[in-house]
């Protein structure tokens, strides 16, 4: 599988382990972080969540630009690094709950937030324009869509823990207490507190309270055990933050030990400066080159939109209407994060085998074409999801339901699996490809802005996310993601107009 790659590949592939662990640890828990420590509704956690992966994906422009101009890609990656778990390590020390001053509290979460984003940008970008430059070696040119699907595969191999660590700290803490997980006696916690609960919601928390205590000993006062439940709880959320500075310890020393190995973009760029014969790309070159990128760019905003959905609206939908057993266990909604990197992790050799076998009948589509399949795969997936979502009420009726009736009408989670499936295929279809896209069509003076740009269309995308969030607490469920299958199908149908275009610029 690795004979016709660069030897880098693979430590470039697992020094980016910490950030994707990083990256799914927010993914999972970040917005139930936000409601159980400061009691925010969906749409209040769902913006906080929106701004903060808008943030991440922006700020790779920055991490970019400074690349470009400073030339020195792997300092820039290093800072990226350790910015990151400084971030982490903001997040991680525990503060009580329900907090004293809330407004406070929200600046330093969102500041760390942002610092996490900053590293991030330094990071992200730039390793994988260090990627791509051990593409542009002509032994391995002719593998760059596939050295990108197996650097995609293989960056996700921390993501699967991600989830399960953070899942498994908050539970074991917990335990320590003599208490059970419970996804929705947070927010019950919060409202009696406050003082807002209806009289249905009133018997669903003394009933989870009993439940959620170990010993099983009925709950006498529910306001102290609204204020312990909660400070443990959330206690046990900035703990698991605690686990993703080790992932990213570990990325540090990885990246560290292989940084000679790694091509440095500087050094080609000035190696083509002092060089008489080599070719110039003309203006006109260049300027069409920029138009594809953005083009590009443009359309797969509207799939990452719809894509971390996941972390957001697919959460809530785990969490609310989900039924969370599974083979006779009791699961959290945030596992259902691990389900991605898994597929990513499984699907990505077979995906790999079909475009060889189609190459090797010289009938492979090309990377623009492959965008566009996936934008079409990704449409489908809400379609499959808003089938199943028919029957179900609006999410303000629950609040007005007993919990045996909210049980009643929960779906099977093989609903939120099979949707995931196919999500995570239209992503092995688009975003390894979008990488070597831009990685191929990109001028070598530009590499790490280009890089940046493209997840700055990502951020675009994240920046919507909280319409997600107000279209799930405000329309039928299944009319939410008829929302998303219009934006993914809309941007299939502008890529394939584009095709023949982006295949004459991309030769």
């Amino acid at each position: 599988m690795f004979n016709k790659h660069p030897k880098g590949l693979i430590a470039a592939s697992f020094a980016n382990l910490g950030e994707r662990f990083g990256f799914y640890t927010m993914m999972a828990i970040l917005v139930l972080f936000l409601q159980a420590k400061f009691g925010l509704d969906g749409k209040e956690a769902g913006l906080i969540y929106s701004t903060f992966y808008f943030s991440i994906y922006i700020l790779a422009l920055i991490g970019g630009i400074i690349a470009d101009k400073t030339r020195n890609y792997k300092g820039t990656i290093f800072a990226g690094i350790v910015l990151m778990a400084v971030g982490y390590l903001m997040l991680a020390i525990p503060s009580p709950t329900p907090v004293a001053n809330k407004t406070l509290f929200l600046v330093i979460t969102c500041a760390a937030l942002f610092v996490i984003a900053f590293g991030n940008g330094l990071f992200k970008g730039n390793l994988q324009a260090l990627v791509g430059q051990m593409y542009d070696n002509p032994q391995y040119s002719s593998m760059r869509d596939s050295g990108f699907s197996l650097f995609y595969m293989f960056i996700n191999v921390g993501a699967i823990f991600a989830p399960f660590a953070a899942v498994g700290v908050r539970n074991w803490w917990l335990s320590t207490f003599g208490y059970n997980y419970d996804a929705d006696l947070p927010a019950l916690c919060h409202g009696h507190l406050a003082g807002t609960l209806t009289p249905e919601a009133v018997d669903t928390y003394s009933a989870l309270a009993t439940k959620a205590t170990i010993s099983g000993t009925p709950v006498t006062d529910m306001t102290v055990f609204a204020n312990e439940y909660l400070n443990v709880f959330t206690t046990g959320f900035h703990y698991a933050f605690g686990v993703a500075i080790l992932a990213m310890v570990l990325s540090l020393v990885i990246f560290v030990i292989n940084r000679k190995k790694f091509p440095d973009p500087s050094k080609k760029v000035a190696a083509k400066a002092g060089d008489a014969t080599a070719v110039e790309m003309s203006a006109q070159e260049v300027r069409q080159r920029m138009y594809a990128l953005f083009a590009v760019f443009g359309v797969v905003i509207f799939f990452w939109f719809s894509f971390h959905q996941n972390g957001l609206t697919l959460t809530y939908f785990a969490k609310e209407y989900t039924d969370l057993n599974l083979f006779g266990m009791a699961i959290s909604a945030e596992l259902f994060q691990s389900l991605n990197p898994i597929f990513v992790v499984s699907l990505t050799p077979v995906i790999m085998a079909v475009f060889a076998a189609q190459r090797a009948k010289g009938k492979e589509p090309s990377t623009p074409r492959t965008i566009a399949i996936g934008m079409g795969i990704a449409a489908l997936a809400y379609v499959f999801l808003m089938i199943f979502s028919f029957t179900l009420p609006a999410k303000d009726a629950l609040s007005t339901m007993s919990a045996a009736e909210i049980n009643a009408i929960r779906v099977t989670p093989w609903i939120m699996i099979g949707l995931y499936f196919i999500l995570t295929v239209a992503e092995l279809f688009i975003s390894p490809l979008g990488l070597s896209f831009v990685s191929k069509v990109a001028p070598p003076h530009l590499q790490g802005l280009m890089q940046g740009c493209w997840l700055a269309a990502t951020a675009v995308g994240n920046s919507l996310l909280f319409v997600g969030g107000i279209l799930y607490t405000t329309v039928p469920i299944w009319a939410c993601w008829l929302v998303f299958v219009g934006a993914t199908g809309a941007s299939m149908i502008v890529m394939l107009s584009m095709v023949k275009w982006l295949e004459r610029v991309a030769k």
